[in-house]
């Protein structure tokens, strides 16, 4: 897919979607399906008999590439079986330790705001499982009708496929398989597909090299040690499993010297491009707190010039973020520089 011109015209806001609380993708402040709508009974009542690791825990070193993480054989053939929904968009693949959801929110919004149908795959979810997914052009959770259908006519081959993994498929494969179906169905534009839990051997890594258009790495920090394999390093390790041959990788950080290298040797060793949201040729500053559009709002500078091409180059002076926190400002920066990367491609 070709990605026009991407234009963020100052005095612009990046919002994000969602509620403002904690969006940790592996935290288990899920809550139970009774808040659903009443049409998402049977779906709700299908996904929660499988196994739900976000509730229960992950086990000991199922994050990382090793034997004991988890299978993506099986989410590889359950999308051979759906008919391979990812061939029919391109995506872009976020992993991290913090910031994934704020620059998921980031980027689908700069996306949309230049007239992209996007999708939008996130977690965990509040109150409806709807919000982990968002499609087209004004970022609203799926209707409970278009879920409902959706689920309706994959039900048969997501039971086909339980009963040949002999009932192995997880809560969570079986979301992210429906999340791909339903942008397929729903014919978006582009992907933000966001890794729940390392990223190696997370069921959304069964997104090809053909079928990216860039991988986004946020932060790298000591959590879900167990399951990531017990270090800083194994962790940063997992999550470099997203980046894919020849397609570029937006690093975030920054990061400590050790994970930076970490994490350029993967790149270097798929012959992917590198980004860096922390380059010296960032600049940002936040010049105060106020209101923007009756929202709480910091207001900010943002530089971006990674080389001497204007393609890779863009100033945006007083821009209104509406989540708070130099941390938010750092996604926002990563996310800029991803939509900045697309515009190249």
């Amino acid at each position: 897919m070709k990605i026009r011109k991407l234009i963020v015209s100052q005095r612009s806001t990046l919002t994000h979607r969602k509620p403002l609380s904690n969006f940790q993708l592996e935290s288990k402040q899920c809550l139970s399906s009774y808040t659903e709508e009443p049409e998402l009974e049977g779906f709700c009542q299908f996904i929660d008999s499988l196994k739900n690791y976000e509730k229960s825990g992950v086990p000991k070193d199922a994050g990382t590439d090793s034997d004991d993480g988890f299978d993506l054989g099986r989410m590889k053939r359950l999308m051979t079986r759906l008919g391979n929904p990812l061939s029919n968009f391109k995506s872009v693949h976020i992993a991290g330790t913090k910031g994934k959801g704020s620059t998921a929110a980031y980027l689908s919004n700069i996306l949309r705001s230049e007239g992209y149908s996007v999708g939008c795959y996130t977690s965990p979810h509040m109150l409806s499982i709807r919000e982990r997914m968002s499609v087209g052009k004004m970022g609203k959770p799926v209707s409970s009708n278009a879920l409902n259908c959706l689920f309706h006519s994959i039900k048969r081959s997501l039971n086909e496929a339980i009963v040949l993994e002999n009932g192995c498929l997880s809560h969570f494969e079986v979301l992210t398989a429906v999340a791909f179906a339903l942008f397929a169905q729903e014919n978006v534009d582009i992907a933000i597909i966001e890794a729940g839990l390392g990223g190696a051997r997370d069921a959304t890594n069964v997104i090809s090299s053909s079928e990216l258009d860039a991988s986004i790495i946020t932060t790298i920090g000591e959590e879900h040690l167990a399951a990531l394999g017990g270090s800083l390093e194994s962790i940063a390790m997992a999550k470099a499993g997203i980046i894919k041959h020849g397609r570029p990788v937006i690093l975030g950080g920054p990061f400590l010297p050790h994970i930076d290298r970490i994490l350029r040797d993967r790149a270097s060793s798929m012959f992917s491009p590198i980004v860096s949201a922390s380059d010296a040729g960032v600049r940002t500053s936040i010049k105060g707190i106020g209101t923007f559009k009756g929202r709480p709002s910091q207001c900010c500078d943002l530089v971006i010039e990674l080389d001497h091409g204007s393609q890779s180059s863009i100033e945006l002076r007083d821009l209104n973020l509406s989540m708070l926190g130099t941390h938010q400002l750092q996604n926002a920066v990563t996310a800029t520089c991803a939509a900045l990367c697309l515009r190249n491609q």
